[in-house]
């Protein structure tokens, strides 16, 4: 099968079972590593129709199904990015890689000069991750109602010209 290139806000994207499917999945890993529990467990199909209608939406499909996702929104200083997934078959292939950098596209676009995104504490394997795709983490924040740090927030600058990361200080 072909796996398409990112699409951005893909108009004929209606499969959001799929999609839901996906993040499921994908953040499964997550369940009982984290606390609080992920905002995904209350996110339905419904909502992220909702999500994709207010935010946007990068996709990447094989056979007409999401394989690979990522939310993006502008926010007054940064592109904020999250709910990054990628099936668990189609993990090592840069199709992560490929997400951000249509998301930094994106951020550039609008003239933003910044990625930002938050993981949880827990997941240093994500943090790893973010850190080989350009990101610096810059912060760490309490979710209401604790008092540990339960997220870390991680920020990538924006070069003007093209996708390459520059180093946030």
């Amino acid at each position: 099968m072909t796996v398409s290139s990112v699409e951005t806000n893909p108009p004929d994207f209606e499969d959001y079972a799929a999609l839901h499917r996906l993040l499921t999945a994908a953040f499964a890993i997550m369940e009982g590593r984290i606390d609080p529990p992920s905002s995904l467990a209350r996110l339905t199909e419904a909502g992220l129709r909702v999500k994709a209608a207010e935010e946007d939406l990068f996709v990447i499909r094989e056979g007409g199904l999401p394989i690979a996702c990522l939310f993006g929104a502008a926010r007054r200083d940064c592109y904020y990015i999250g709910k990054l997934a990628v099936a668990a078959a189609q993990r090592g292939r840069g199709h992560a890689r490929r997400l951000v950098d249509a998301a930094a596209d994106r951020a550039r676009g609008l003239g933003l000069p910044v990625l930002e995104l938050q993981t949880r504490i827990e997941l240093t394997e994500n943090h790893a991750t973010f850190v080989r795709l350009g990101f610096t983490q810059t912060g760490a924040t309490a979710h209401p109602g604790f008092d540990r740090l339960t997220s870390l927030t991680f920020r990538r600058a924006i070069h003007r010209s093209g996708p390459f990361p520059l180093p946030v200080a």
